[in-house]
């Protein structure tokens, strides 16, 4: 199969020839139709995550089940599926109580082993992890949601059990970002958008965002939503994953507000600093929100079929793997209005 390889942490991905998988037990082997370039793949290029060399990243895919192994029950060849980019065992305490995205012994593809920038992918205990994609959801769609639709979906509903008629911001227009502005919508919230490039806005707005702000250097955004939502939002994402962006968001809230980390925030020099004093002062709730569970995606399918969540407007672009390569490693600067997908077939 053709698959986009990195060689050396934070070197230079190429597209080659490597063998074709074998299904393992309790798992299955996809054909990739889609997968999405995101940017917990540049942390794993960048070496913020443990993975083996050589490695292919991706981990936001959708395809065609190509091969099954023994032991799996509910799925057959020619099944179209989709998958969370955190695979649960099936068999530990958090996946039995429906929590496969916190299993302690969980697989994730693009980082415990060889992801979506392939033909063909492996995917472990499928009768826990697989998703069957609805006749009326295309491919693109399905692979927009493993990880920053699914994230952003469970982020405000199970996590920060977001309520019509509450504020909401959210801090980084990205595919999180954007996804977190739809759903919030979608939920009856008013929504306040931060980002620091203007197309990103753009967009926010065209989702449903009531306010946009520009975080230019010197300004306060976190001062402008505060004044925009008298006194503070009542959830507040970092959609991004720095230190300036969870400052944002945490200090974007209103007394007893509820903060969600969904960015990604590595400790590259030193653990980032977070405005403690005012989650204590304020009593403010500060969660972490790690993808969705595969027993969890029904009730957004549902939404998605309906036409209430529209994930296929936050598609920006489709690409071949060799634009893969050349895109991922600048995904820490890139500013992309939108989530861009990756088709292996190109």
């Amino acid at each position: 199969m053709r698959a986009l390889v990195m060689d050396e942490i934070a070197g230079p991905l190429e597209v080659r020839e490597v063998p074709d998988p074998a299904p393992p037990e309790g798992g299955v082997v996809v054909r990739v139709m889609a997968t999405g370039l995101c940017r917990s793949d540049w942390h794993a290029w960048a070496g913020h995550d443990e993975i083996a060399l050589p490695h292919v990243p991706g981990h936001e895919l959708s395809g065609v089940v190509a091969a099954v192994g023994t032991g799996v029950t509910r799925w057959s060849i020619g099944d179209r599926v989709t998958v969370p980019f955190v695979c649960g065992c099936g068999r530990c305490t958090w996946c039995l109580a429906g929590d496969a995205q916190v299993c302690p012994n969980q697989q994730q593809p693009g980082f415990t082993h060889w992801g979506s920038f392939a033909e063909l992918v492996v995917l472990h205990a499928a009768d826990t992890n697989l998703v069957a994609i609805p006749d009326a959801v295309s491919f693109e769609t399905a692979a927009s949601l493993g990880c920053r639709f699914a994230t952003a979906y469970r982020a405000l509903t199970a996590r920060a059990v977001l309520r019509p008629g509450e504020t909401l911001a959210v801090v980084g227009a990205g595919g999180v970002g954007l996804s977190c502005v739809q759903i919030g919508v979608a939920l009856g919230a008013t929504v306040v958008a931060v980002d620091r490039t203007p197309g990103s806005l753009e967009l926010a707005a065209s989702l449903g965002a009531t306010h946009t702000i520009l975080a230019a250097p010197g300004s306060d955004p976190a001062a402008e939503v505060a004044r925009l939502t008298g006194g503070g939002a009542h959830v507040a994402v970092d959609a991004v994953g720095t230190e300036q962006t969870c400052a944002t968001s945490i200090l974007s809230l209103r007394r007893r507000g509820r903060h969600v980390q969904v960015g990604l925030l590595p400790p590259v020099s030193g653990h980032p600093r977070v405005p403690m004093h005012r989650v204590i002062a304020w009593e403010l709730d500060v969660l972490g929100s790690h993808g969705m569970a595969a027993a969890d995606y029904p009730g957004m399918l549902d939404l998605i079929v309906e036409g209430r969540l529209r994930p296929d407007r936050l598609v920006e672009r489709v690409v071949g793997l060799a634009d893969a390569g050349t895109l991922l490693p600048s995904l820490d600067t890139a500013v992309p209005a939108g989530i861009t997908l990756v088709d292996p077939r190109r």
